[in-house]
């Protein structure tokens, strides 16, 4: 985010603005830019970029869950196998009784196989098939066919885990490419231009108390004193936070676990009227939802707002407002 931050200060011509927003003719090199159509472009691109790194963070809750089930079903495919394991040793075993005291010959190909089908296969066409104990075949064809159902199972899922990699890497991608152009945009202002972009309708008078209790106290006092710091997307501290990073690691400053997620958080709670609002409850923007904040009262909320202002304190109703959560 510093280099970003260095990079809105480099002063380019207001000519390069004007041919790269096709603002006016390019024979009116000397007219000023419209600030309020370079505002509009650069809060749709902060939105875009936002929208994508949300979709990204909920695509990493999906991959931990992914993982986590890859992990289970690997579990049980290795003791399924060990299983299979003892019952072929058993099977083995019933053979060379059967031809103890004989030549091995005719067995010792089954008894040294590795592949598991293999192994199946010959046991059902030895001459010794029909004397040995039915139970101890179906017992392996028994557990050879489950090991194949986890088998499958694990493959699958490893599957879904490298189309889920890739999907990541498209929302990174997308974030990355609508934050460059945004502070494309913003370089080419004049210092005064850029600066009067960065305040508009963000930032209000910080409060000087914030009349929160118990657990919701914690997290407003976590919150709080992250105002100033940087707004990097995908980042959940200690210097820098997205806006579901902020808001986790508020609460979860105060004991409570909450995902690293808007639409997520979403799901985290009870279910608030803007008229019951208290300090501490989470509030959400956007829909499909891709922005959080909370709710510090007297119309308040602390949030990280996107690249250009970092974490700060706005109204309410300073983004498209869709519902509230009480965490905790």
């Amino acid at each position: 985010m510093q280099n970003g931050r260095k990079r809105l200060i480099t002063l380019l011509s207001g000519a390069a603005l004007i041919a790269a927003l096709g603002l006016v003719p390019s024979g009116s090199a000397q007219a000023k830019p419209d600030i309020d159509d370079v505002q509009a472009k650069v809060d749709r691109l902060y939105h875009e970029a936002e929208q994508a790194s949300e979709r990204y963070n909920d695509a990493r809750l999906e991959l931990k869950d992914l993982q986590a089930d890859l992990d289970a079903l690997q579990a049980d495919q290795d003791r399924q196998d060990a299983r299979l394991g003892v019952v072929r040793g058993q099977v083995q075993d019933s053979i060379v009784r059967q031809y103890e005291g004989q030549s091995l010959a005719a067995v010792g190909q089954v008894v040294v196989s590795d592949d598991s089908q293999d192994f199946l296969a010959q046991l059902s066409t030895m001459s010794a098939f029909n004397d040995m104990q039915s139970q101890l075949f179906d017992e392996y064809a028994t557990e050879l066919k489950s090991l194949d159902i986890r088998a499958d199972a694990t493959e699958k899922r490893a599957g879904e885990i490298a189309a889920l990699e890739k999907k990541l890497a498209a929302e990174k991608k997308t974030a990355d490419e609508k934050l460059a152009e945004a502070e494309d945009l913003l370089e080419d202002l004049k210092a005064e231009e850029r600066e009067e972009i960065l305040s508009r309708g963000t930032t209000v008078r910080m409060p000087s108390d914030v009349p929160a209790s118990g657990r919701a106290a914690a997290a407003v006092s976590y919150a709080m004193a992250q105002v100033g710091d940087a707004y990097v997307y995908g980042a959940a501290g200690p210097s820098a936070f997205d806006c579901s990073g902020l808001t986790m690691m508020a609460w979860g400053a105060a004991g409570v676990s909450l995902p690293h997620s808007s639409s997520a958080q979403y799901s985290s709670g009870p279910h608030v009227a803007a008229s019951d609002l208290q300090p501490g409850d989470l509030v959400f923007y956007y829909s499909p939802i891709s922005h959080v904040g909370m709710y510090i009262g007297n119309g308040l909320i602390v949030h990280a707002a996107n690249p250009g202002t970092g974490v700060v304190v706005s109204g309410l109703y300073s983004m498209p407002y869709v519902g509230a959560v009480r965490p905790g």
